[in-house]
């Protein structure tokens, strides 16, 4: 049936209302919005009951590395589709699959599984890659394997992206290392969004990194310069720069919330984006993992390596975008931070909004963020 109605749905407004909206969906697309509950039509459609719950855009999450104990970097379908799966449990229709550091062979292997899925995904959409590495600085390599790691190589990039077939969307590099600029001028030659993290960058460093080509900083404060009052760094030549959008790690580890309220306060909702970062331990909990050549412990939610060091994330997106509700941000700017941010940094022009004409990616969640169903072009997952 090409028309689906769904009514009795709370949607946020320009003005940050939530108010109660009948959604018409005509072949996996928006048709209509209309504010209360419009009379139904004649004729055949499906009639969708939303129980007053408030319907938001699909989330959109860049940075993903695993879940539901499958690691990406393993080079299986199983484990793409796997997150897949587990992204649309979790309120998000649309990812970047996410590297890490690793061998060339592996990040491949990575690759080719990622060609094998797209465009049969089980649940949401893979709308690129996202490397994260191998070009970053041991110095502020976090969990990142410092065995992967190395300086920027123009021939083993020009491999990875004949391999890739224009899948790479995004690539985080350590701008200052030797080879730094020279790669920045060839991704942003070919159209990729230049992420800097993993990175012991000056102020000087960064602002010459942005004004070549990079607009963008990976999971933000974590893997970098820290700010000095006499030695800024990287951080605060991203607040200056307009162009320059930001990724959060609201998870209650990686950031304080008075960090996250600062961050949306310089940036605001159109410069800043939700991730989760998640590793393989999102989905199952507290327990013992090996991701990217480490051996992780994930403790009351939070991984860490042995020595410590945390080891990305196990929140989901439904719970980023609470948790950012909680440090006090609004929840119509934490949904754009979460959908539409992201849709319009990856240049998805029909998805990240509510609206005629858009895709109807869509997530009902109740009250506490629980979703209670996702929908992909019309379809519920």
């Amino acid at each position: 049936m090409s028309l689906k109605i769904l009514h009795n749905v709370n949607v946020i407004q320009p003005d940050d209302l939530v108010l109660p909206a009948t959604l018409w969906i005509r072949n996996g697309i928006i048709e209509k919005l209309e504010s209360g509950l419009s009379s139904l039509p004649e004729g055949e459609y499906e009639l969708m009951d939303g129980q007053g719950h408030l319907l938001i855009p699909g989330m959109i999450d860049v940075h993903i590395h695993g879940a539901n104990g499958f690691d990406m970097m393993d080079g299986s379908v199983a484990s793409i589709q796997e997150v897949s799966r587990a992204c649309a449990e979790t309120g998000c229709t649309s990812f970047l699959v996410t590297s890490v550091s690793s061998t060339i062979e592996e990040l491949l292997a990575m690759i080719r599984s990622v060609k094998r899925v797209i465009g049969r995904e089980v649940g949401a959409k893979i709308v690129g890659l996202h490397l994260e590495g191998p070009y970053l600085n041991p110095k502020r390599k976090g969990m990142q394997n410092e065995r992967f790691l190395r300086h920027p190589n123009l021939t083993e990039m020009k491999e990875i992206f004949n391999e890739a077939d224009g899948l790479i969307k995004m690539v985080t590099i350590a701008p200052e290392l030797p080879g730094g600029m020279e790669l920045i001028s060839f991704l942003k030659e070919n159209g990729i969004i230049i992420a800097v993290a993993h990175s012991d960058a000056t102020y000087e460093e960064a602002k010459q990194a942005f004004e070549a080509g990079a607009s963008h900083v990976t999971h933000c404060f974590n893997g970098m310069r820290p700010i000095h009052h006499r030695d800024p760094g990287l951080v605060v030549a991203a607040f200056e720069e307009e162009h320059v959008s930001l990724q959060a790690i609201v998870d209650g580890i990686h950031l304080h919330p008075a960090i996250v309220r600062m961050m949306h306060r310089l940036k605001g909702p159109d410069g800043m984006v939700l991730i989760t970062d998640a590793l393989q331990a999102m989905g199952l909990g507290d327990g013992n993992y090996v991701f990217g050549g480490h051996h992780v412990t994930v403790s009351d939610g939070v991984a860490r390596l042995e020595d410590g060091t945390l080891a990305s994330s196990t929140v989901t997106m439904n719970e980023a975008l609470r948790l950012t509700v909680e440090t006090g941000i609004s929840l119509k700017d934490a949904v754009q931070m979460a959908s539409t941010t992201p849709a319009r940094i990856l240049s998805l022009d029909t998805r990240g909004r509510i609206s005629t004409g858009f895709d109807a990616d869509l997530v009902l969640l109740n009250e506490q963020f629980q979703v209670q169903w996702t929908m992909i072009k019309g379809h519920i997952i």
